[in-house]
């Protein structure tokens, strides 16, 4: 199961499906193949790891295969990884996560009451920390959000004139990039686009742009002259998850403004933040990263839990979620 962990890893962040690794262990306790889930439309983990199986000589019949989440029981894009594990001769199957996707979950049963050995939710917390955008868009029916914030030491996104580029380094917003990269759509308001004129791209370190670009929204009434952005005229958190929802996006990245990042955070919509810090002071006069959250005492705080902290160049990195 490590390795089929490991095998998932490699497959991308983003898309509408999970990331899912796949091992097959021969009677022998040998592997015999193994296999990833490269994105939508291509082989599922479990398909692939049998190819491989084929590919190297090896049987399948009487094998069992560890699966980072449950094998499909439905048709896609693909056929149902259920069917070609019975044809294959499987004999066992070990998953860590329950498939929390109501279409597509079934397989185990299936594979169960066809004779088939099953043992599962053998490491849920782990499967879920896999594809953890994955597996929110699933339960919840809207896509998992993270809010990007760059601020300095005494909370401020722009300075009283407001100018903000740069308040972090450059190792900085190369890091944020590269979470970019990994997103389905990032998500800014009006104001901001209309101020800034954003290109909201994926870029690497020396300015390539990564092989996947994110979908471009902008949210607001106000007009934008940009067709090759997504322009979503509400102001309402829960309408624009709705419509990017309906779109197969998972993850959501919002960067801006402060207005939006408000709205968000007000209709509890806000799963992760992202939050570059910077060793610098702006004072009283300058734009503070959110605006009025309807806190009037430390005992209404919205608490977090973080799961990262770490240094980029002076800046200092943090990743929190609830």
């Amino acid at each position: 199961m490590d390795r089929a962990f490991a095998l998932a890893e490699l497959g991308p962040k983003h898309g509408p499906n999970p990331r899912v690794g796949c091992v097959i262990v021969d009677r022998r306790g040998k592997i015999a193949g193994e296999g990833y889930h490269h994105g939508a439309g291509s082989p599922h983990a479990e398909v692939a790891a049998l190819a491989d199986t084929r590919h190297r000589g090896n049987s399948t019949e009487g094998a069992t295969a560890y699966v980072t989440l449950e094998p499909c029981n439905h048709s896609g894009r693909t056929g149902p990884c259920s069917r070609a594990l019975e044809r294959a001769g499987i004999e066992r199957v070990v998953y860590a996560l329950t498939d929390p996707n109501t279409m597509a979950t079934g397989g185990a049963a299936y594979l169960r009451d066809h004779g088939m050995a099953i043992e599962g939710d053998v490491d849920p917390a782990r499967g879920i920390g896999l594809n953890r955008a994955w597996v929110h868009a699933m339960t919840t029916g809207r896509p998992f959000v993270t809010l990007k914030l760059a601020a300095s030491l005494d909370g401020r996104a722009a300075a009283a004139d407001g100018s903000s580029q740069w308040i972090t380094g450059a190792p900085s917003r190369h890091h944020a990039h590269r979470r970019r990269e990994q997103v389905d759509a990032i998500v800014v308001g009006t104001g901001t686009f209309l101020a800034d004129r954003p290109k909201l791209t994926a870029r690497r370190d020396d300015g390539t742009a990564y092989e996947h670009q994110p979908l471009r929204v902008v949210v607001g009434e106000r007009s934008i002259d940009a067709p090759e952005y997504l322009h979503l005229k509400t102001h309402e958190p829960a309408q624009v998850l709705q419509q990017l929802a309906a779109r197969e996006v998972r993850h959501v990245l919002i960067e801006g403004g402060p207005t939006l990042a408000t709205a968000f955070v007000r209709a509890g919509l806000v799963n992760q933040i992202d939050c570059y810090l910077a060793p610098a002071l702006l004072g009283a006069g300058g734009l503070a990263t959110l605006g009025l959250l309807g806190i009037e005492s430390v005992d209404q705080a919205l608490r977090w839990r973080t799961r990262r902290a770490e240094r980029i160049g002076d800046d200092v990195f943090i990743e929190v979620g609830r």
